[in-house]
């Protein structure tokens, strides 16, 4: 599988400014490049909300904690519109003094994945980290730095880069992944006829999220450590634990090393992997945890048996046990992440988290073995949780309207005793530091106090910008729904609203279809940037949305055109009632399953709308079934395959609701957005969608981006994005 540039590796191979302490600002030097982050006179005298002043933000990112819980390592990455591309650095900063924040990387190369180690040699603590570092086109390897900025050095020279890492915890090995080529598909080595172009396939998957499949899988690889090395002489012994093997361990398309772990003796590693081929990969999520042994090279399945997701393994401190996500069902993306733990000696599991009806992320041991911290989505927000194993009971311990988006923990008992045994009840003794968000705020860093749920921001990244525009309200409002429920609905106000003035008022229609609308901040859909530019905003929390227990989520299942569309016109009307809403002026948007909405709402709103957006939708679901890539999705959400009509009945009502039956009904100028590499959904739908409208003599215009796929990541191409969306909304629904 070609390596896919997922929004984890963008948020983390970029470049960052330099600067000192936690707030750095103005323009910053970057090795060679000069990064311009301030704000200009102009900007500041506006003091609005500009996709400009968007991309001057810093993003802060992969945060860990030292083992004594007194200092957190963190990535911090700006852009420079000018070249189109990101910088990061890393920086280390001590828990109670945010104001020594140190810098400890210069940007010669994409640093990212910073992790703490110790040199078993030494005893000394280290910084590892990969970075592409001696030009553009070298490959990215694996490097170490001292905790003060010293003895920066390479430790890897692996032929083609590595792409994750994970150093064992006594230090004296490490695992890696790479691309492996195992096969090939080209005319080119098959026919021998190197001019030749063609791809040669005889099952699926013949392509995934946005790369065509071309023969090379991700492999993991496990290799001696000597943090000493320099000029890349660091691993030997390097040992391909899936030889031959067709199939990528992490999971495309995302390749999160999350799913890759080392327990504590450093004698095993527990990873994720969907070892199925061609059509039967299509058309399941079935995943499975797998452990392999360094003594004799064994691997065994520990869930087998189990037919959906299972991923994310943690080991217990003594090795014992082991906790991971796991979905019970085998085509649903959005089952429940359930918390189970397996006992080792005797493969018994056990479903931690039975009643608690939320999903669970994120997974921390405590020292003694008796908890579990981990983050769960509960109503719209993301929470931290504790998983209490031996009296089987769970406390949400934190509140409020915000996410935790990760979040590092340390036992300072327990690793100056150098025994978690020795820590005891030392969970009560936990530091965390967790990377918090909410509508308002990009993410910071904040110490939360397990005790009593508390916070306390560390990090200031972007105090410039917070200081110098003014940001919208939030509203969190519950909006009757047509069943008789309550739906949890935000409302973004313009700033400075004036509640005797009428507003043009946005619908928000969320992809997934089961991602939840939370406290996150977007740099691609972001409701503040919306209210900027003087609209209301309305995001519900519609069917089919996590967060909310899993009947709600489940709901929308083989039911795309039925209660959840309900529950945005829910939301909609409610809202109108308001006198400051102008019903005049309102607009539709959405992206992904969103733009299914968008598109369906084209020809069923009763005209409700004053214009549309539809960013990479789904319109024609016959011709979409065909076209996208993982097959267990649209057959579980829609019911089955289009062949299937009639007789099923869930297939039969989603595909006489797809969008395209109902052009005829369009009435309102629309504007289409894809991208050339999306095959979750082609942008042939887009096509299709937009020939529909301009036949049907609609206002319409299509926005291709031909270097973009499912999202639109590019600095450029984001600025490009947004004057589009809001000059189609000003000349069609603001004016």
């Amino acid at each position: 599988m070609k390596r896919l540039m997922t929004t984890w590796m963008i948020a983390s191979a970029a470049l960052t400014g330099c600067g000192t302490g936690s707030t750095p600002s103005g323009s910053v030097a970057s090795g060679n490049v000069a990064l311009d982050t301030a704000l200009t006179a102009a900007e500041k005298q506006a003091r609005v909300f500009t996709p400009e002043v968007m991309w001057k933000m810093g993003r802060i990112g992969s945060s860990s904690l030292s083992a004594d819980g007194k200092e957190v390592l963190y990535a911090l990455t700006y852009y420079n519109m000018a070249d189109n591309k990101g910088y990061t650095s890393l920086y280390v900063m001590p828990v109670g003094d945010p104001a020594q924040a140190r810098q400890i990387t210069d940007n010669g190369g994409k640093d990212n994945s910073p992790a703490w180690g110790v040199n078993p040699a030494t005893g000394e603590t280290c910084i590892y980290f990969l970075s592409s570092r001696g030009g553009e086109s070298a490959a990215q390897q694996l490097w170490a730095v001292q905790p003060d900025g010293t003895g920066l050095r390479r430790l890897s020279s692996v032929e083609g880069g590595i792409t994750g890492f994970g150093v064992s915890p006594k230090g004296d090995k490490v695992w890696y992944t790479a691309d492996v080529k195992v096969d090939s598909v080209s005319s080119a080595d098959l026919y021998g006829m190197p001019e030749s172009k063609a791809l040669i396939y005889d099952d699926l998957m013949e392509r995934h999220w946005d790369c065509w499949e071309d023969g090379s899988y991700s492999h993991i690889f496990v290799a001696d450590l000597n943090p000493s090395a320099t000029a890349g002489d660091g691993l030997s012994g390097a040992k391909d634990i899936m030889p031959g093997e067709a199939w990528d361990a992490p999971l495309a398309p995302y390749f999160d090393m999350g799913e890759i772990a080392w327990n504590n003796a450093g004698t095993e590693l527990a990873y994720t992997c969907k070892k199925l081929t061609g059509y039967e990969y299509s058309m399941s999520t079935d995943s499975d945890i797998y452990l392999y042994t360094l003594a004799d090279g064994k691997t065994r399945n520990l869930t087998e048996g189990m037919p959906g997701y299972d991923k994310y393994p943690v080991f217990s401190p003594d090795d014992s046990k082991l906790a991971w996500q796991s979905m019970e069902r085998a085509r649903n993306e959005s089952d429940k992440d359930r918390l189970f733990v397996m006992n080792l000696s005797t493969g018994a599991k056990t479903y931690v988290t039975d009643g608690f009806d939320y999903n669970a992320a994120n997974l921390k041991w405590t020292p003694d073995g008796n908890a579990i911290y981990f983050i769960a989505p509960i109503e719209a927000t993301h929470q931290i949780c504790r998983a209490d194993l031996s009296a089987g009971k769970i406390d949400v311990l934190t509140a409020g309207d915000h996410d935790y988006t990760g979040f590092s923990i340390a036992f300072p008992n327990a690793a100056q005793a150098g025994s978690s045994a020795a820590c005891g009840t030392g969970a009560d003794e936990a530091v965390i530091v967790a990377e918090k968000t909410t509508l308002q705020m990009a993410p910071e860093l904040f110490a939360v106090n397990v005790k009593d749920g508390k916070d306390s921001q560390i990090t200031f990244i972007n105090r410039e910008i917070y200081d110098n525009v003014d940001m919208g309200t939030v509203q969190k409002r519950w909006v009757p729904t047509t069943d008789g429920k309550r739906m949890l609905t935000w409302v973004v106000l313009p700033p400075n609203f004036d509640s005797a003035k009428k507003y043009p008022t946005l619908l928000y229609c969320q992809g997934g279809p089961q991602s939840v609308v939370s406290q996150r901040w977007s740099y691609r859909w972001n409701f503040e940037l919306m209210a900027a530019q003087g609209y209301i905003v309305v995001a519900p929390n519609r069917r089919g949305l996590p967060s909310f227990g899993q009947e709600w989520l489940d709901q929308i299942s083989g039911d795309y055109s039925g209660q959840n569309i309900r529950d945005y016109l829910s939301a909609i009307d409610d809202v109108s009632r308001e006198p400051w809403v102008d019903t005049e002026r309102r607009g539709c948007v959405g992206a992904s399953y969103g733009g299914y909405s968008t598109f369906y709402l084209a020809g069923h709103s009763d005209r409700r709308f004053k214009a549309f957006i539809a960013h990479c939708g789904m319109f024609n679901l016959e011709s979409f079934y065909g076209e996208t890539e993982e097959l267990w999705f649209p057959t579980n959400d829609l019911g089955g395959a289009y062949w299937e009509r009639p007789g099923n009945k869930v297939a039969d009502r989603s595909y006489a609701n797809s969008p395209h039956l109902a052009v005829n009904d369009w009435y309102a100028p629309i504007l289409i957005i894809t991208g050339a590499k999306d095959f979750r959904i082609p942008f042939t739908q887009s096509l299709q969608a937009f020939t529909a409208a301009r036949a049907h003599g609609i206002p319409s215009r299509l926005v291709y981006f031909e270097d973009e796929g499912h999202q639109v990541f590019k600095p450029q191409n984001s600025l490009v994005w947004n004057k589009e969306f809001f000059g189609w909304l000003d000349k069609y629904v603001k004016r």
